[in-house]
């Protein structure tokens, strides 16, 4: 039993290793992480398993993966290093200009290449030492509720594999923080000097060849909803799993495409691909940064969530879907 235990005795680092070792599912990038050999957290683990009871981290030809008591312990092990971190913050204030933590930002392809950028130029001259890791979330695929489309993403968050998560999800559980980033919306994309460029009327648009990005190569998505809804439907010719190699595929081809608009504002000049008002209504939505609101505790993590509120992403002049022309009048 835990009260039966003396605290005194057990050293605290073991609860970082056990994070780390977490976070990587690898013994020699933990390693890396803690500057320490591969054998010292080899050593560290085995008192940890001693410890706690439990194997904890089985051995696998790719690294290792957490047993069911470690996927029970990383949350409350996950608090408790945040209100140490905290304690430990207000003695020794967080500053950027000197900090050489390392950070990781979990996203989907279409927003951390949309953020990126202007991150990584802040950074530059607020806080050089600070490191970033940048991990790919994904949307559980069948759910179109967003809350059960993200929840890989939530649980990351709790496991602390990510710090952040920057996602398109309005309706966080209340034990989440949450901070509105950017309005997104989507337009059609399309090589500069496509004929769709032209005439982009909706039954020009149906008749085109499509691609959709689809880590799955599900080629269903919100463009069928709608067309459906004016019972037509188009042809999708090639899905690929990111928005980048959209922009690649797009530069070289006749296909069309619809992405978000930050995205192809800031990455699209350099395929030669362009932006066209969309024939038919697409989505808007929100873009929020999330994270526990226990993290919050940690100073580090609460100067990131500011700065990224901060951030200038993209173009910020709303752009008008009604007439495909930026509204000067209007800022995000």
């Amino acid at each position: 039993m835990l009260n039966q235990i003396d605290l005194s005795r057990i050293d605290l680092n073991l609860l970082v290793l056990f994070e780390i070792v977490f976070q990587e599912r690898h013994v020699g990038r933990s390693a890396e992480r803690l500057h320490l050999s591969p054998s010292a957290i080899s050593h560290g683990l085995g008192r940890l398993r001693a410890l706690l009871g439990d194997p904890l981290f089985l051995k696998t030809p790719k690294g290792v993966v957490p047993t069911e008591r470690a996927l029970q312990l990383a949350t409350s092990v996950a608090e408790i290093l945040v209100r140490i971190r905290g304690v430990v913050s207000t003695a020794t204030p967080f500053d950027p200009r000197d900090s050489k933590r390392r950070f990781v930002i979990g996203a989907p392809d279409g927003v951390s290449s949309v953020i990126l950028p202007s991150l990584l130029e802040t950074l530059r001259g607020a806080a050089p030492g600070v490191d970033l890791g940048i991990r790919q979330l994904l949307p559980v695929q069948g759910f179109t509720d967003p809350h059960l489309a993200w929840k890989d993403a939530l649980k990351e968050l709790e496991d602390r594999t990510t710090d952040i998560a920057i996602i398109p999800l309005d309706d966080v559980p209340v034990r989440f923080h949450k901070q509105k980033l950017y309005e997104e919306a989507f337009v059609i994309a399309v090589r500069k000097g496509h004929s769709f460029q032209r005439n982009p009327t909706l039954k020009r648009y149906c008749e085109m060849e499509h691609l959709v990005v689809s880590h799955t190569g599900d080629v269903l998505g919100f463009v069928d909803v709608e067309l459906a809804k004016k019972s037509l439907t188009r042809r999708v010719a090639l899905t690929v799993p990111n928005f980048i190699f959209a922009l690649s595929v797009l530069a070289e081809t006749e296909m069309v495409s619809a992405l978000p608009r930050r995205f192809v504002e800031i990455h699209g000049a350099r395929f030669n691909v362009v932006a066209v008002k969309a024939p038919l209504p697409l989505p808007r939505f929100s873009i929020n940064v999330v994270l526990p609101k226990v993290a919050m505790m940690d100073a580090g993590l609460a100067w990131l969530v500011r700065l990224l509120g901060q951030l200038r992403i993209g173009n910020d002049r709303a752009f008008d879907l009604r007439s495909g022309k930026r509204n000067r009048s209007m800022h995000s």
